[in-house]
């Protein structure tokens, strides 16, 4: 519990709902990342696909402007290399067109439309990564 931070984790979960709620009020779609993304590289409008590319180079883009104002050292795992992150992202990218979208979509938003497909996707997601934890650290001592 070294890392808790209730009130930056609060203040970022209310501009994350904020932004959620912005999005679809403003332009009628759901803040989900993955299909947010895909959408930049499908066959799209001009106009879709420029709302996307903002929509991404502003999520990356605040990480590092909060970056630059609260500098934090991040020290890379031991046991993670390159192909391994590449790995996961691969699965994770599997993951999310298997399952209709990612954490985002179905976490933030679609849990607060109370979808049942949002809700069994998330309660999924938090059980595998649940295992996967407790796998990794059991078997890899990670």
């Amino acid at each position: 519990m070294e890392n808790f931070t209730p009130y930056t984790s609060l203040a970022g979960g209310i501009l994350i709902g904020i932004s959620a709620s912005i999005l679809m009020l403003l332009n009628g779609r759901i803040a989900g990342i993955s299909g947010i993304v895909s959408g930049i590289f499908n066959g799209s409008s001009l106009h879709e696909k420029l709302w996307r590319l903002a929509f991404v180079v502003g999520l990356i883009g605040g990480a590092f402007v909060y970056a630059n104002y609260y500098p934090v050292n991040i020290e890379p795992r031991e046991h993670m290399t390159t192909a391994l992150l590449v790995a996961g992202g691969l699965i994770v990218g599997f993951g999310t067109a298997m399952g209709g979208g990612c954490t985002s979509g179905h976490g933030v938003c679609g849990m607060s439309r109370f979808s049942l497909r949002s809700i069994t996707a998330t309660m999924t997601f938090l059980i595998s990564g649940i295992a996967t934890v407790y796998l990794v650290k059991t078997f890899l001592g990670a």
